[in-house]
């Protein structure tokens, strides 16, 4: 056993001591030792209730044998932290939380660990650490939330998000949005729509790293805490036969998250976390091989803010096992790929069935032929550009128009707010981007106010920064090269002519080399305002957002 080393022999004597201060008794320390990742906090709503969670996975680890034990780790709620300066810390925190978690099962040597995380940068965070550790891991996530309900209609975060554009453009009385407020979000969970938390659950499970359900039974549940139970008790059965995370996540099994987030429409954020967390496998994911995988993948499900189904509706479908199924008959899902469970997806996939096809559409009435999400290249994002194109309304696929400059997601909301966006404008937000930003906000406040005030089907957004899960229009992020590495982005000219093509995968600024050359030659990137603490240390360290923002080594 790993914890051998801090517990075995007559030279670890003063560290059993140490232990028994804390109550360990000699069979607890002669066990193996499992290490208990918990995520909670008083800040975000996906994490409020995860002690309880934590709390259950124990037992599980116990019934079978194990001695838990717990440490925690940080979180961030990007909802609290959207539209001020403490977004740019956001994405920023996914490499503290893998790098704490490998300080801790390092210094302290585990058996094994269990990670229950629930929202967004959490959980690709603890993903790369259970890659970079490869130590035998299961992940056991909080759970959805439930949808809210107002008048008879679903609705949820966005719902809010969007009522202040409605609000400014007058479709909406203030009366009205607090009433929004205080029902859109009924209890804890991670927020109810295919938003970044519940679309990286998904891809936890697809990618076999947590047990079936793990993406969507609801928080309030109480078969979430059964699946708890059992994630502990299943961490024992992993760590018997040595089954470690590099030997589930392959590059099959990241091929297999890559065609369920396609098939669900999941958050663009996935493409900067899913090749991150390859990246800890020793695995390059090119960002082609999304689109390569999108065209073979049909979008089966539209939920929020895509359309109005919500993770407990896809739960009730038959979840994310239902539709690893549908789509596996298309070729797109190796079934040998090993899991969580001891056991190959195929194996796990025989009881699945899709129990409701207006949630999961059958194969042959898709809501679209391709996936979820997009790649596009041109002299605008030579390096890549992403978009949830599941998301964009069918007249935006195609689009054209003058180019509306902003330096920062601040100014580009005042001038949403205050009137000055139109029809056909395509507005450009640069210097958000991963060195830029620095830490790459999420924009979700921009895009909600345009959808609000009706502009999401006339107006297409453009940024080297990123969009929420939440977002839907033609929201166009993690343009590279970002405006402060010198990419085409930071030489835009408001009025300058863009040209977006989705299906042909395309985005161009339609300016002649020649003068794009001149403006190359005179252009000299903007420096961040933040001149100290942890976001310099990660401006100078970070990569591009084609290549996951990850840290340079």
């Amino acid at each position: 056993m790993r914890s051998d080393l801090m517990k075995k022999g007559l030279e670890r004597a003063p560290h059993r001591s140490l232990f028994k201060a804390m109550g360990y008794t000699d069979e607890e320390i002669a066990q193996p030792l499992i290490g208990v990742v918990n995520s909670a906090n008083e800040i975000i709503p996906g994490h409020i209730h995860l002690d309880l969670i934590t709390e259950d996975v124990k037992a599980g680890i116990r019934m079978a044998g194990g001695t838990p034990v717990e440490f925690p780790v940080i979180g961030v709620c990007d909802g609290i932290a959207m539209g001020h300066t403490g977004m740019k810390y956001s994405l920023a925190s996914r490499e503290l939380i893998a790098d704490s978690i490998e300080v801790m099962a390092i210094a302290h040597p585990f058996d094994a660990l269990v990670m229950v995380p629930n929202c967004d940068k959490i959980i690709p965070g603890m993903l790369m650490a259970a890659l970079r550790l490869n130590i035998p891991t299961i992940f056991i996530s909080g759970g959805p939330m439930m949808a809210g309900t107002l008048e008879g209609k679903t609705v949820d975060l966005i719902s809010v998000f969007e009522g202040v554009g409605k609000v400014k453009s007058r479709q909406m009385k203030e009366k009205y949005l607090k009433a929004l407020e205080d029902c859109a979000c009924p209890g804890c969970g991670s927020c109810s729509g295919m938003y970044t938390a519940n679309s990286m659950n998904c891809v936890t499970e697809a990618l076999g790293l947590g047990l079936p359900g793990n993406g969507t039974v609801p928080a309030v549940h109480a078969a979430r805490r059964r699946l708890a139970k059992k994630a502990g008790m299943k961490i024992m059965e992993l760590f018997k036969k040595d089954i470690r995370p590099r030997k589930i996540a392959t590059l099959s099994a990241f091929k297999n998250a890559i065609a369920v987030d396609m098939a669900l429409g999941c958050s663009t954020n996935t493409v900067l976390h899913i090749p991150a967390i390859a990246h800890e496998a020793g695995i390059k994911l090119d960002l082609d091989l999304f689109n390569e995988i999108s065209k073979k993948t049909p979008n089966l499900c539209k939920l929020s803010p895509a359309g109005q189904h919500h993770l407990e509706d896809l739960d009730m479908a038959g979840g994310v096992q239902a539709v690893m199924k549908q789509i596996s008959k298309l070729g797109v899902i190796d079934l040998k790929a090993l899991t969580v469970t001891g056991k190959m997806v195929g194996v796990n996939l025989k009881e699945a069935a899709v129990l409701n096809s207006d949630v999961i559409r059958p194969l042959n009435n898709p809501y679209s032929k391709e996936g979820g999400i997009a790649i596009l290249r041109g002299n605008l994002a030579p390096d890549g550009a992403v978009v949830k194109q599941s998301a964009v309304a069918e007249r935006m696929l195609v689009n054209k128009g003058k180019a509306r400059v902003f330096d920062s997601e601040d100014d580009a909301i005042a001038s949403i707010l205050g009137g000055k966006i139109k029809a056909g404008d395509v507005v450009v937000i640069r210097y958000e981007g991963p060195k830029g930003g620095p830490g790459m906000r999420e924009m979700l406040a921009p895009t909600s106010v345009i959808a609000g005030m009706g502009l999401d089907t006339t107006v297409a957004l453009l940024t080297d920064g990123r969009f929420s899960g939440g977002t839907r229009g033609a929201a166009i992020g993690h343009i590279s090269p970002e405006a402060a590495e010198g990419g085409p982005i930071g030489l835009v000219r408001e009025g300058d002519i863009i040209a977006i093509n989705i299906p042909k995968k395309t985005i161009t600024l339609n300016v002649s080399p020649v003068e794009l050359k001149k403006r190359q030659a005179k252009f000299r990137p903007r420096r961040p305002a933040i001149k100290s603490g942890y976001l310099v240390r990660y401006a100078g360290l970070v990569t591009s957002a084609s290549t996951g923002a990850i840290l340079r080594d």
